[in-house]
C-alpha cells in the first residue's frame, strides 16, 4: 500500500469527490481493481467509515473522519 493513494483518497472521500471506482481509478492514475484493494485496506485496516452511496453512485465516508500519518 503507497500512503500517498491512501491520503489521495481519503482527501477525495473528505471533500464528496471521489465518486465511483472508475472515477477514482482515473483521477489518481491506478487501476480499478487497487482502487477495490486501497478501499477495502482502508475500511478494515484503518478503520475509516467507507461506504458506497448507490443512490448518488459515489463513495463517501459514514460520518466525518480523519487519518492522522504522523508519528
Amino acid at each position: 500500500m503507497d500512503i500517498r493513494v491512501i491520503i489521495k483518497i481519503h482527501e477525495l472521500l473528505k471533500a464528496n469527490r471521489a465518486g465511483n471506482t472508475n472515477d477514482i481509478s482515473l483521477k489518481l492514475g491506478i487501476s480499478v481493481r487497487s482502487v477495490y484493494n486501497y478501499i477495502t485496506f482502508m475500511k478494515t485496516e484503518l478503520n475509516a467509515p467507507i461506504t458506497y452511496n448507490h443512490q448518488g453512485k459515489n463513495y463517501c465516508y459514514e460520518r466525518e473522519c480523519e487519518l492522522n500519518f504522523r508519528g
